[in-house]
């Protein structure tokens, strides 16, 4: 039985890194008692399967992790099991069993959402956050944003415009208290995008900052920015569709079902 896995990521927790988060649940699985399958062989693991990983300093209200087990209890016994040997900043948030042919979260990854906002103190000199987010999405309504993107083979450019499918000025709302932040500064002004990634084309919320801020002929400060991670999309859209740019975005977790 196949089995996809939400979980939130906040709070210290985000200073941890992707190798890390897999061997942490390696271990919360075990402990929490999850019939997970193994592989074969002479070096057996868990058989399980992250989707796109998260940068470190990045929290995030929408991880996918698959496995495959034996046997299981409910959707809701599993999560509040799994939650019981979760440590302060991983919040398992469900539980759902996947058709047998369903991709795992890795390969099918297509889009996610993204909130940014000013970190307290890295507010932009002479403006609002507002105002300089409501610059930024005006300056992505040029017919191309062509930025130059490192890659395997060096330095190539690109135009980013059709991989940034919204960009709106909206408000930050965060799943964990962020350290060194009070309840009312939650509440500020933040920049929501949902952009490509995922294997084949993947874009970070820090390539489009960067191309607003050539555009004004600086240069992003470093630490200025809190991001976070809202969602996980795959492309349910036909090939013929996507190459003309449309697309029929569903949230990994809408691709399973709640276990009764």
């Amino acid at each position: 039985m196949k089995i996809r896995i939400k979980f939130k990521k906040h709070g210290t927790m985000k200073f941890i890194g992707h190798l890390d988060v897999m061997r942490y649940f390696q271990k919360a699985i075990r402990r929490s008692g999850v019939d997970i399958c193994y592989s074969g062989g002479f070096s057996p693991h868990q058989v399980m399967s992250f989707a796109a990983p998260l940068g470190v300093g990045i929290t995030s209200n929408g991880e996918y992790v698959d496995i495959e087990v034996q046997g299981t209890e409910d959707s809701e016994s599993m999560v509040c099991r799994l939650n019981q040997v979760m440590s302060e900043g991983f919040e398992i948030v469900s539980y759902r069993e996947l058709p047998d042919t369903a991709g795992n979260a890795m390969s099918i990854v297509a889009a996610a959402d993204y909130r940014v906002a000013f970190r307290p103190g890295y507010e932009p000199e002479g403006m609002t956050a507002e105002d300089w987010f409501r610059g930024l999405v005006d300056f992505y309504g040029q017919p191309q944003v062509i930025v130059t993107k490192k890659t395997k083979r060096g330095q190539a450019e690109l135009d980013i415009k059709p991989l940034v499918y919204e960009l709106y000025l909206d408000r930050w709302e965060e799943g964990g208290q962020e350290e060194g932040t009070s309840p009312h500064e939650k509440d500020r002004p933040a920049l929501f995008m949902k952009i490509s990634t995922g294997s084949s084309s993947n874009i970070k919320p820090d390539l489009v900052l960067d191309a607003y801020y050539t555009h004004l002929g600086l240069e992003r400060p470093d630490f200025a920015y809190l991001v976070q991670r809202e969602e996980v999309y795959a492309d349910m859209a036909m090939d013929a569709q996507k190459e003309k740019g449309s697309h029929e975005f569903v949230s990994l977790e809408q691709l399973g079902q709640e276990i009764l």
